[in-house]
């Protein structure tokens, strides 16, 4: 038994189950045809069911899957079968709080796809090899805006020292 609560997956699919994003931290599923297999086969156990107010749970080839769903998208965090259901559930609550922040509410397959990276970026906040780095959706939310304010500010940064070279060339050439 381990010490440390550890999640195997973190899915965000469509509603017609096809994966939005994903990222797996075990060698469970070691190809990616395995891991399509097994997000069909979770989507194919939870379609039915309403888990769009609170988090449901379920057992799926010896794992814990905890689900939630809203508008077109669904969530899933999974764990061992040893693993807390309340843990993950956190973990889930989390993840799905923090995108309702990154996409300010409008948590639907367009505006996920259009902020694929942030959502990236949150699932590597939340965890990392499979240790729960963190469940609170507003420090996660600002650790991704750190990041994406970084990012952002080096493209602005870089954009701005080419044209300030493109107008350098421009007066030269006129000089000439």
């Amino acid at each position: 038994m381990e010490l440390c609560p550890c999640v195997k997956n973190i899915l965000l699919l469509d509603f017609e189950g096809k994966r939005v994003a994903s990222k797996y931290f075990c060698d469970d599923w070691p190809t990616n045809g395995a891991k399509e297999t097994f997000e069909k086969a979770v989507f194919n156990k939870t379609q039915k069911t309403s888990a769009r107010s609170e988090v449901e749970v379920t057992m799926l080839e010896n794992n814990i899957v905890v689900y939630k769903f809203v508008q077109d998208l669904h969530f899933f965090v999974t764990g061992g079968e040893e693993e807390n259901e309340v843990i993950l559930a956190t973990v889930l609550q989390g993840f799905f709080d923090a995108v309702g922040l990154l996409l300010r509410g409008n948590v639907e397959k367009r505006e996920a796809l259009e902020y694929l990276d942030l959502i990236l970026l949150c699932i590597d906040e939340i965890v990392d090899g499979g240790i729960i780095l963190e469940t609170d959706a507003n420090v996660i939310v600002g650790k991704v805006a750190s990041h994406s304010t970084v990012a952002e500010g080096l493209s602005e940064q870089t954009f701005s020292q080419a044209l300030a070279t493109a107008r350098e060339h421009l007066a030269r050439s006129l000089l000439k």
